[in-house]
């Protein structure tokens, strides 16, 4: 919502807001580009000279501003809605969708675009180092967009991206996810469709190679399908995968045959997968190859994907945005193939609306196996009842049956003492949450003693 915020300002709007709580980075962000907005919510912040209320997803029936704005029968929109009103219409949208990787891939694609000059728009769920904020408003063509499949408000339950008017979509996976949204699998799977039947008959879709869930979306296209990942078969297909301290090299394959080399600072097969789909959708936008491959090495990544927080006494503490099973196994999978030999500490916080939830419990006791540490911190979200609720204590249970240490530390302050205590020069420090985790990083990193700024940026190591 800020960043929406953000873009109607730059085209000219009056914009101010409102939300529960306003604290930095949001705060700043909004303040330094002069929109205010109110901390907590107040019917008298509607006001009938108001043209158009924007509603966020987060907000339901009973806030006093939408019975304000209900009850003076004022114009509303969704944040999807807005975006697809305000932006998309005669753009060529890149919808970038799937379970995992939208966020690293929109950005990658995004980078790809500016690094030769198209001047892309974009708007992604996240901070990319090559750039210094999540959106830009371009003169191209393209509108580089993170198809996100949760609902768009109170008032529409359906995924924000069928709004969004796709003339190229990706979807790298599909899983089960937001558990709080979605009955299972197949709600997930319809939204998908409903996605990919959305594309025009000159469009195109790009599916991962990797996932039997998205492979079967290509019987839904009206369009030319395209496939990528490390499966045989797959028309963009990653060979001669090398995996480092400095990232991963590999060769890219086109239906067989050798294109050029890619190296890039990122770690794990994940991503991987995430460079192949930026580097298939660049390929088809016109950019040559070896230009995108140019590019790529000089991505910095996404803030909060295996972000280097900083590092204090020969400890590195990484900060990942890690909430669902996949990407847990994933990303500490990673961090394994970069540094075979350190000791990793797994720091997880079950915090999203799925992780919270008891749904997810056996599958995370498969998710750790990569950590030679595990800490599960408290669930996130204790008003769940107890059925529907994670067990933190039946999980690491479950986790010293598979043969991993690991132990439930519900304070932040004792997971901060426990790591202190026992880490020990080389050790790396993986965090994984989708929120803010009680800023176990910083204060990880003062009780450490660290210089926290030098490392921010670094990607792996």
């Amino acid at each position: 919502m800020a960043t929406l915020a953000a873009m109607l300002k730059e085209q000219g709007y009056a914009v101010w807001g409102a939300d529960q709580h306003v604290y930095p980075p949001m705060s700043d962000f909004l303040a330094a580009r002069g929109i205010a907005c109110h901390d907590g919510f107040d019917s008298a912040h509607i006001t009938s000279d108001i043209d158009l209320v924007v509603i966020g997803n987060a907000v339901s029936r009973g806030n006093s501003e939408i019975e304000a704005v209900l009850d003076g029968n004022l114009k509303y929109r969704s944040l999807p809605e807005m975006v697809r009103e305000t932006f998309l219409w005669d753009r060529h949208n890149v919808v970038i969708a799937g379970t995992h990787g939208k966020t690293t891939t929109a950005a990658l694609v995004s980078w790809l675009l500016t690094d030769v000059g198209r001047d892309p728009s974009f708007l992604i769920g996240g901070l990319a180092g090559n750039f210094d904020s999540s959106y830009r408003l371009g003169s191209g063509r393209e509108f580089v967009i993170e198809g996100d499949e949760y609902d768009s408000a109170f008032f529409d339950k359906t995924a924000k991206f069928l709004k969004y008017l796709p003339s190229l979509v990706v979807v790298g996976n599909l899983e089960f996810d937001h558990a709080d949204i979605y009955v299972d699998l197949n709600a997930v799977r319809l939204a998908m469709q409903r996605l990919v039947s959305l594309l025009p008959q000159q469009g195109q879709l790009f599916l991962g190679a990797d996932s039997t869930e998205a492979l079967d979306l290509s019987q839904e296209a009206p369009c030319e399908v395209v496939t990528f990942g490390l499966a045989k078969g797959a028309d963009w297909r990653a060979a001669n995968v090398v995996f480092d301290s400095a990232g991963v090299q590999f060769v890219v394959e086109r239906q067989g045959e050798s294109v050029v080399e890619v190296r890039a600072p990122l770690a794990g097969a994940f991503n991987v997968r995430n460079i192949l789909a930026a580097f298939a959708v660049a390929a088809n936008l016109g950019l040559d190859h070896g230009e995108i491959s140019s590019s790529i090495g000089r991505f910095k990544g996404v803030k909060r994907r295996l972000e280097v927080r900083g590092r204090a006494r020969g400890v590195t503490v990484y900060d990942d945005f890690a909430h669902h099973p996949t990407a847990v196994r994933e990303t500490l999978l990673g961090v394994r193939a970069a540094f075979p030999s350190r000791r990793i500490w797994a720091l997880f916080e079950p915090r999203s609306a799925s992780a919270c939830r008891r749904i997810f419990q056996d599958e995370f006791i498969g998710a750790f196996g990569s950590a030679d540490e595990v800490v599960i911190g408290q669930v996130y979200r204790s008003s769940l009842p107890p059925c529907e609720r994670l067990d933190e204590r039946l999980l690491v249970t479950g986790l010293r049956e598979s043969g991993l240490r690991a132990r439930y530390i519900p304070e932040v302050s004792d997971i901060v003492r426990a790591v202190v205590d026992e880490a020990r020069e080389g050790d790396l420090v993986v965090v994984m949450s989708n929120g803010a985790f009680g800023e176990i990083h910083n204060r990880l990193l003062a009780a450490l003693g660290s210089d926290q700024d030098e490392m921010r940026h670094q990607v792996l190591d």
